[in-house]
Order: structure tokens, then C-alpha cells, then sequence
């Protein structure tokens, strides 16, 4: 097994701290298509089971016996048949068969049982362990260790590919669905092995949305384009957003937000040091595009009143990050034994916890025109003498700016992994 693997597995088994406690952690199986067919979905493996095994085998399950010290680590594999070969071209993975499974549990009857990775037939875990093993498990693979970064680095060549590829093909009449094309083929040909997540495509007014699906919309000169997607390498994922103008001409108020967004985005990534708490790096930027929409006449009133009141989250309604690798959101949360900020102006925070070295995270702020948030009455009545909404419905139908890059926080300061993705605007 590489080094890697077994440091992976002594500091997961340091973090979990059992005495007596047996651990399972399960693969999965396949989920079969609705339609009966001998089709299923593409088949992942848990996160929390990948991370301990880099094996993406359906029906696997890796236990630990902290009583065996570190030799307690037995990775339980089915055996590969027939037709998986002859159909599917799968390779049988190296571990303990499966079969010895009930044998290794008969022998330490009696144990409490946790369990992690997805459910594994016939094993009733004790429900009371699994949430605090959870969080230890989660907190302790959110530092990226030499192999996850370079995974990582690869991942980011490939996303710049595709993005690169993508700045060749924008102009006005081109659609949103052969932007995505165009994007996601140069993730490929870029060394990619899927995309990370779906890829957002939106132009004009679907620029706001904020998950939006390529359609065949096509672009307009003085268009805001907002792209957010990313490339996947070895199951690990770069994140990544660019707001383009079609014509690449902007009015001033269009060139005004983007300054404004680009100009919160550097404040942050240059605070993303060691030790530095994630919520207060939010509200930084937060407090920055209020203090820049005041500025531009969208909002009356003091930031910090503004802040107190949430009145931000009209038009900055996401969090500003979120921690990435093993999956685009990946061991996210908050810090283990920290509650909750239930601040109205922290509600849409998306972690809580201290960077720490080798983390990786995004930074993603922005700034949205949402009909839905702006047309809603309770937000007119609660809002009204905060917001000008005479210039807010002139801009209805704009969009939305977003920039987000990925960051890596060492030692040494902030080092943005997707800094080779151009900011053209």
C-alpha cells in the first residue's frame, strides 16, 4: 500500500480515537436507472471510503480494529464475476474478499459498531457513534497532504485548458449550450476525467442564477456571461468562476460591479493565511460590496447597519467559499464542537472554522440581480428605506457578477491554484 494511504489511515484512526469500538466503512452499490434496464448511474464510491483506499470498487468495505494497532486496517472486497468482466472490463482490486467480512465481525462480537461511507447490508451500527465520527473524520482529511495537492494542480491545468478554450469561442449569437461544449472539450483534451459538477452557462439575466443549466440562449453584445466550472482529475475537483461582457465593451455600471466584486475576491484570497477565521473573512467581504454598493446608489445607510440588518444577502445572497478537493464541496462544516453563528447576517455562511495550512478553499464572492429576492414583499416592506429600487428595477434583468478562484493556504501566505484562468472583462 503507498505511504500515503497508511498516513491517511493513522491520522484518521488518531482523530477517531477508539478503544473497543469497531469501524466499517462502506463503498456503496450501484443505483439502478428507473427505466428496469441493466443500466445504473455512474457509480462513485463514498468520499470518506475513497479517501482511505483510492478504490472505486461497488460493495467495498474497509474496517479497523483499533486493538490490532495499525496492522488493524483490512480493506473487504467483492470478488469480481464473469459477466462485470466481460461487460463492464472491470479488474478484480486487491483486498480481502468480501466473504471474510461476517467471520471478522463473529469474532469481535459484542464490539459497538460505527459506520461510515454509505450503509452496509446487514451491519447495525450503534446511530449515537456516527455523528461525532463523522465530524472528527470530516476535520481531520481537510488538510490536502502532497499527493491530494498535486492531484489538485493537474486539475487546475486542465480547468485552465478548458477555460482558455472557452475565451477563444466567446461572441455575440453563440449559445450558451456551445459555450459549455466548447469549455468542457477542453477540460478533456486538457487531461481531465469528467467535470467536477454541472457546468453553469448563463448569459444576460440567467447570469443570476445562481445554479443555472446551459441552454440555447445565445449571447448579446454588452451581455454579462457568467461561467462557473471545473475539471475532475482522480475524483479530486477545481471550482472555478469568470464573469465575462460580451464585446468585451462594458457600460459603467456593468464595469462598476465587476470592479467591485474583483476588487472583494483580492481582499479576501490575500486574508486566506494560517489561522485566519473563515467568518470573518465572509464578513469582510460582505461589509465590501455593501460599502461598494453604496457607492454605486443601490443601498442607503451605513454598512455596518446594513450588515446588521442581512440587507447584504439582496444581492450577495451565497456564502463566500467553501472548502475543495475530494469533491466540489469538500469537508465543508464547521469546526468540531463549534455551534452555529446564529447571526441573520452570517445565515448564509457555508463553513465556520479557522484555516489551517494545506487547506484548500474557494473564494467566490458576487454580486446578483435576482428577481425573485427583489420582488419578494416581505423584502420590499422589510428593505424599503435601505434600498434605492428605483435603480434596482432598472437592473432587473441584468445578471450577475461572479469571480471565484481556489486557494491553497500555506505557510507562506495565500497561493491561488487557478490563477492561470485570465480575468477578462
Amino acid at each position: 500500500m503507498d505511504n500515503h494511504l497508511l498516513e491517511r489511515r493513522s491520522r484518521v484512526a488518531t482523530a477517531l480515537g477508539l478503544k473497543n469500538e469497531l469501524l466499517l466503512i462502506g463503498a456503496g452499490h450501484p443505483i439502478a436507472l428507473p427505466e428496469n434496464t441493466d443500466q445504473t448511474y455512474p457509480f462513485r464510491a463514498h468520499t470518506e471510503y475513497f479517501y482511505l483506499t483510492e478504490n472505486d470498487s461497488p460493495g467495498g468495505v474497509l474496517a479497523f480494529d483499533p486493538k490490532d494497532g495499525a496492522d488493524g486496517w483490512v480493506s473487504f472486497v467483492p470478488e469480481v464475476t464473469d459477466a462485470e468482466r466481460t461487460w463492464e472490463g472491470r479488474v478484480q482490486p486487491e483486498g480481502t474478499p468480501i466473504s471474510a467480512l461476517e467471520p471478522w465481525l463473529t469474532n469481535r462480537r459484542g464490539r459497538p459498531l460505527v459506520l461510515l461511507g454509505e450503509p452496509i447490508r446487514g451491519v447495525v451500527p450503534d446511530p449515537a457513534l456516527i455523528g461525532p465520527a463523522r465530524e472528527k473524520f470530516r476535520h481531520a482529511r481537510r488538510a490536502k497532504d502532497a499527493v491530494e495537492i498535486d492531484i489538485l494542480q493537474r486539475t487546475a491545468r486542465a480547468t485552465a485548458a478548458g477555460f482558455a478554450a472557452l475565451g477563444e469561442a466567446i461572441r455575440p449569437g453563440i449559445s450558451e449550450r456551445q459555450l459549455q461544449v466548447e469549455l468542457e472539450t477542453g477540460f478533456f483534451r486538457g487531461g481531465a476525467d469528467r467535470t467536477g459538477y454541472g457546468t453553469i452557462v448563463g448569459t444576460g439575466s440567467n447570469s443570476a442564477i445562481l445554479h443555472f443549466s446551459p441552454s440555447n440562449r445565445t449571447t448579446v453584445i454588452g451581455d454579462l456571461l457568467l461561467v462557473d466550472a471545473g475539471a475532475e482529475i482522480a475524483r479530486y475537483v477545481i471550482d472555478v468562476t469568470r464573469t465575462y461582457i460580451v464585446g468585451g465593451n462594458p457600460d459603467p455600471f456593468r464595469r462598476d460591479l465587476y470592479q467591485i466584486v474583483l476588487a472583494t475576491e483580492e481582499t479576501a484570497i490575500a486574508s486566506c493565511k494560517v489561522g485566519a477565521e473563515w467568518k470573518e473573512i465572509h464578513l469582510q467581504a460582505a461589509r465590501q460590496i455593501t460599502e461598494g454598493l453604496i457607492q454605486l446608489g443601490l443601498f442607503r445607510g451605513s454598512a455596518e447597519s446594513l450588515l446588521e440588518q442581512a440587507a447584504h444577502q439582496l444581492f450577495f445572497p451565497h456564502g463566500l467559499g467553501h472548502l475543495v478537493g475530494l469533491g466540489v464541496r469538500d469537508a465543508s462544516g464547521t469546526l468540531p464542537g463549534r455551534q452555529r453563528d446564529e447571526r441573520p447576517m452570517l445565515s448564509n455562511l457555508r463553513m465556520d472554522l479557522p484555516l489551517q495550512e494545506n487547506y484548500v478553499t474557494t473564494v467566490e464572492p458576487g454580486v446578483y440581480f435576482i428577481p425573485v429576492i427583489l420582488n419578494d414583499p416581505a423584502n420590499r416592506e422589510k428593505y424599503r428605506d435601505c434600498v434605492n429600487w428605483e435603480l434596482a428595477e432598472r437592473y432587473y434583468n441584468l445578471g450577475g457578477v461572479r469571480i471565484e478562484d481556489n486557494v491553497l493556504v500555506t505557510a507562506d501566505g495565500p497561493v491561488v491554484l487557478t490563477s492561470d484562468i485570465p480575468k477578462v472583462f
